[in-house]
């Protein structure tokens, strides 16, 4: 198969295929051959005999999330968020997962998010999964199933998510064997409550990073997931990872208040986390839905941590979907385009749009030790999403606008499920 005039991000495009046009693509023929892309070339003057004639129809890489939350997908209609907060969603959170986290609920809303994904061109996801107490031995072992079930579909990775202080002691230990006997990563949310002078925080990283040496693990926290300036360990985190002299990837998502420190803090932190190789991911539609959300007042800021900045000192920036319908974002669809149409709305990511598009295709998929995806090239795997959008104005115009996704090569026959699916659970 040969797809003819296929507008290309040139970010994603290996080989010399031009210069880019204002929207930073380049016009191409893909050849297709046993699954694989075969070659990717300037898009000849006329159609090839036997060619699909895109007319300049965007293609990309399959999908790349890098946060997701998978177990908490879909809970909404029974675990409302009364105020839209966050301590309002943790709380939702907590009581619907003590009273309805059953294998089976866990293992039918997984699958429903997958689904969705999989409709959506997303070829590989990392999920976090609450691991607090009992919970990790329930939640993990169903996700090794899903894993296995899908592998042919989307790569799954997880990483456990507890507090941070977790890793002090006994927990923390356990929970670092479970994670890497089932080949995931460590993780947690940083936030310590009444820490003033951070001697538990840095006792609480020091014993994360021991475990994540000790087992060979990577690293993916929630940091600073918060409008307040006092919220700020992410420069510790970039401290420990040095102290420790940490081989592994590194990964901090949200980091929020980053944008509201004070200009030269902000600086000092970025030039740590630069130091520390730490990669960043923001998560822009949900830290707008939740930050700065008071009753009865309009949001004063965005929410979003410091994406040009960041980019600007060389920091691999991603973004990821983070929730999906539950208590912490009661919208979604598991669709990395639209949260990468509101993040280009959101951190105005355009003007020139540069290489964001590879925040949910290229870098993520090098995050997650991907080769085979993410990118547009000779020898990888053809799985390819094709739009209707000729233009990136066409393409985030339309929140979901007509697509096709291709596994190896062939149109996926597979549809978004129906919500009337989780009634009974629901």
């Amino acid at each position: 198969m040969l797809l003819h005039r296929a507008s290309v991000p040139a970010v994603l495009a290996e080989g010399d295929l031009g210069p880019a046009d204002a929207d930073g693509l380049v016009l191409a023929d893909i050849r297709i051959d046993a699954g694989r892309i075969a070659a990717v070339t300037p898009a000849a003057p006329t159609p090839p005999e036997g060619a699909l004639d895109l007319d300049r129809s965007q293609v990309w890489p399959g999908l790349v999330d890098p946060h997701a939350h998978l177990d908490k997908a879909h809970i909404l209609p029974r675990a409302r968020n009364p105020d839209g907060t966050h301590p309002g969603a943790v709380k939702a959170v907590g009581e619907d997962r003590a009273a309805h986290w059953t294998a089976e609920d866990v293992r039918r809303r997984f699958t429903f998010a997958l689904r969705c994904a999989e409709a959506n061109g997303v070829v590989a996801i990392r999920t976090h999964l609450d691991s607090h107490g009992p919970q990790a031995a329930l939640t993990w072992p169903v996700f090794a199933e899903l894993r296995e079930e899908w592998r042919d579909r989307i790569t799954l990775q997880a990483a456990a998510l507890v507090a941070i202080t977790a890793y002090a002691g006994e927990e923390g230990e356990a929970l670092a064997a479970r994670v890497a006997a089932t080949g995931g990563l460590l993780g947690g949310n940083t936030r310590i409550p009444d820490d003033k002078d951070g001697a538990e925080l840095e006792a609480s990283l020091d014993g994360l990073f021991r475990l994540a040496m000790k087992h060979g693990l990577d690293i993916d926290l929630h940091v600073d997931e918060s409008g307040d300036p006092n919220a700020a360990t992410l420069g510790p985190i970039a401290r420990a990872a040095l102290r420790h002299r940490f081989p592994g990837r590194l990964t901090c998502g949200h980091c929020c208040s980053l944008a509201v420190q004070e200009p030269e803090a902000a600086d000092r932190v970025m030039d740590l986390v630069a130091q520390a190789g730490i990669t960043i991911i923001s998560l822009p539609p949900v830290n707008q839905y939740l930050q700065d959300r008071v009753p009865g007042r309009t949001p004063r800021w965005r929410g979003v941590t410091l994406l040009h900045e960041l980019r600007a000192r060389g920091i691999t920036v991603l973004i990821g979907g983070d929730n999906c319908r539950d208590p912490f974002y009661g919208y979604g669809d598991h669709d990395p385009i639209e949260t990468f149409t509101d993040s280009v709305r959101i951190a105005h990511l355009d003007k020139p749009i540069g290489d964001w598009p590879a925040a949910i295709t290229a870098r993520p998929a090098d995050l997650m030790g991907l080769p085979d995806h993410g990118r547009i090239r000779a020898g990888a795997a053809a799985d390819l999403v094709l739009f209707r959008g000729r233009t990136m104005d066409e393409l985030l115009s339309r929140r979901r606008g007509p697509r096709v996704v291709l596994c190896n090569g062939r149109p996926t026959p597979v549809e978004l499920p129906d919500y009337r699916e989780l009634d009974d659970l629901l």
